[in-house]
């Protein structure tokens, strides 16, 4: 029987990868080989009983009201022009450095990402701001290419995520402790990309341009433009941090702050306002589906013993925690080559999560480790997806010229996932003080 089972999983998982590469959505993939593969155990009424319970019961859940509300905030938010915002705030700060107009990308993608929580987007919209200006003052393509791609990895880590949404609902885990540890991971790794644009400056002997320092009053005045969205972020994530609202009201109190905010501004019609119930609308089943069929997926996986067997399969390779931690760390990386982030997580969080808790890790502290490590993949070569979305948008720019460019920010990527492995209380300082 245990044979039996192990040979339904190892099929199941077959299937499935043959369907992603056939460019089979991956909500219907994954909600498909979980009903198959349960029903090969357990009988096609059961699994279609199960299916459907899957889908009602969560589709009616209260706490999944959070998705559609913190996405409508970023949508909101974007649309009151924040990217371009942020990027001028932080030029104005950093214009008198090295390197400053890198430096103050990589800050720029730091603080849209508190409001978009998605990798791509923010690589995508950050090309279209930051590049032709760092193309005006002579920087080279390999660095500002760079630190777009770098810093757009931020999007899905800096809180509101909702990678980290759907890792909570996935695990059962606190979400507002899974935002607040966010938070000095995500500006450990501003601090860190910061760090590697003044490396590639260094060693690549660039002459580049210093222009004259602001005075303070100037400077301050940038801030203006950012003040509001920034100022939500704080009340959101204070709110959660002190207790004043669950994580659910938060994203309701945000999409709420986040309309306001873009009608005080006068940037708010009746066009962008349908346009952003639209899009939220859209996004919001697409990722509903993600959910479920992961879910599904999940099912399947706990009645085909699978977690079960990957584990004796991992500690058989080493048995100390940290040896398991690398084994899942290079399987994120590789499939951080073909898959997106949602689909990764989604995919492979239901497997690993059981193994890592049997080896005594914190739940809370693998979502952020999983997270960055996805983040890394995203710029790893051959096939680091926000390189090829910056492909995408600025088409004149060589892959070579970008991945040689992301060389440094690789190394503080290394040192980041070290200082996180060390230094546990990074993740858990923040959420354990709530």
């Amino acid at each position: 029987m245990m044979a039996q089972l192990m040979a339904y999983w190892e099929f199941g998982t077959l299937v499935l990868f043959i369907l992603l590469f056939l460019g089979v959505p991956i909500s219907f993939a994954l909600a498909l080989i979980g009903t198959a593969g349960t029903a090969a155990i357990i009988g096609w009424s059961p699994s279609f009983s199960l299916l459907g319970q899957t889908y009602f019961e969560h589709s009616r859940s209260y706490s999944l009201s959070i998705l559609p509300l913190f996405l409508m905030m970023g949508n909101f938010v974007v649309q009151s022009g924040i990217a371009r915002d942020l990027y001028s705030a932080a030029y104005a700060w950093l214009r008198h450095r090295k390197g400053g107009l890198a430096v103050a990308t990589v800050v720029a993608c730091g603080g849209f990402s508190s409001v978009c929580g998605s990798s791509l987007a923010t690589a995508s919209t950050m090309a279209k701001i930051a590049l032709p200006n760092m193309r005006k003052f002579g920087y080279p393509d390999s660095l500002s290419t760079a630190s777009i791609a770098a810093g757009g990895t931020l999007g899905i880590l800096i809180p509101p995520s909702v990678i980290l949404v759907f890792y909570g609902i996935m695990t059962q885990q606190d979400i507002g402790k899974l935002f607040l540890a966010g938070i000095l991971p995500g500006i450990l790794g501003v601090i860190l990309y910061a760090l590697a644009v003044r490396i590639s400056v260094h060693f690549g002997k660039f002459d580049l341009p210093i222009e004259a320092k602001l005075p303070l009053k100037d400077r301050v005045i940038a801030l203006k433009g950012v003040a509001g969205a920034l100022g939500l972020f704080a009340f959101v994530m204070g709110g959660i941090y002190f207790g004043v609202f669950t994580p659910t009201e938060s994203a309701g109190m945000g999409a709420g702050g986040a309309f306001l905010l873009v009608l005080l501004q006068g940037r708010l019609t009746v066009t962008k306002t349908l346009v952003t119930l639209y899009e939220t609308a859209k996004t919001t089943a697409m990722m509903f589906f993600i959910l479920f069929g992961a879910l599904t997926f999940a099912n399947y996986v706990n009645l085909s013993g699978m977690s079960r067997d990957i584990q004796v399969l991992v500690t058989s390779v080493g048995d100390h925690p940290l040896a398991v931690i690398g084994i899942i760390t290079v399987i994120y990386l590789i499939l951080g080559c073909v898959l997106e982030g949602l689909s990764m997580i989604t995919l492979t969080v239901p497997i690993f999560y059981p193994i890592v808790a049997a080896q005594g890790f914190d739940l809370i502290w693998f979502g952020i480790y999983v997270v960055i490590v996805t983040e890394v993949s995203y710029i790893t070569p051959p096939v680091g997806l926000n390189a090829f979305v910056l492909k995408s948008v600025v088409k004149d720019v060589q892959l070579s010229t970008i991945f040689r460019g992301l060389g440094p920010f690789l190394l503080v990527d290394v040192l980041r996932v070290i200082l996180i492995l060390a230094f546990p209380a990074l993740v858990l300082f923040v959420p354990n003080m709530m």
